[in-house]
């Protein structure tokens, strides 16, 4: 049976998604708390690779043996040999040919900001604090120059191995509230694929523009060439959480 799951983590202590030989990854963790509960041990894929200290409210992973446990028990079933700060919060039963990673037809990460004179200890584990912020309405407009099909290249870390950097941004929508003596603000990226530091590398652009540090002419520039040099610096992993995966069409 494939077994289909969505698992929520608070990355902070972990090296990301993917095992690694000298660190914990979240990977590790729910493969043994497979081998733990059920005594079997398994490869657990997911929709894709979070990077070290990158959240997750919305992951979706895989794994297929020969089980009898229903899919929607799984959650209750393997929580418990789970840390704290990893849930599984649903199950399902995946067609045969099911692929969390190449069946997801777009994907939306979140990056939380607020915008404080000091830390503030009740955000600053899943945001990024900025000193200042344009208003909500420029940062909307810089946010539409991102949208689209382009090359991305220019955002990527080195060391990628893609095929290709190509991807389509169907949206990034920018919201703002008000909590703590402090202006928060979201910013919400939807697109087919996301390459290494891409939304982080971009909510830095889109802050550089706003604030015309750049320019959208700079951009242009980037997305033609390529260069990496061209675009300011990718925002610390804290902010940005994998919020959700859809598999269906739109």
């Amino acid at each position: 049976m494939r077994y289909v799951m969505k698992i929520a983590y608070d990355g902070t202590n972990y090296a990301g998604w993917q095992r690694q030989k000298n660190a914990v990854s979240i990977q590790e963790k729910a493969e043994l708390a497979v081998l733990d509960a059920l005594g079997v041990k398994v490869n657990i894929t997911a929709s894709g690779r979070t990077d070290a200290g990158v959240h997750a409210a919305g992951q979706v992973c895989q794994f297929d043996a020969d089980l009898t446990v229903p899919p929607e028990k799984m959650p209750d079933c393997l929580n418990r040999y789970l840390p704290e700060d990893i849930r599984i919060v649903d199950g399902w039963q995946g067609a045969d040919d099911f692929d969390c990673n190449r069946s997801a037809k777009r994907k939306t990460y979140c990056y939380s900001l607020y915008v404080s004179g000091r830390d503030m200890p009740l955000k600053d584990r899943y945001a990024t604090r900025v000193e200042n912020a344009p208003s909500l309405e420029i940062l909307q407009a810089a946010a539409k120059l991102f949208e689209g099909e382009h090359d991305f290249k220019a955002f990527c870390a080195s060391g990628s191995s893609v095929k290709t950097t190509v991807r389509t941004v169907y949206e990034v929508r920018v919201e703002e509230s008000q909590s703590y003596h402090s202006r928060d603000l979201k910013i919400y990226v939807t697109g087919n694929g996301f390459l290494y530091n891409m939304v982080r590398t971009l909510v830095g652009e889109l802050l550089d523009i706003a604030s015309n540090r750049k320019t959208q002419e700079s951009l242009k520039q980037a997305f033609a060439s390529g260069k990496r040099e061209l675009l300011g610096k990718t925002m610390p992993a804290k902010g940005l959480t994998l919020v959700d995966v859809c598999y269906e069409e739109k």
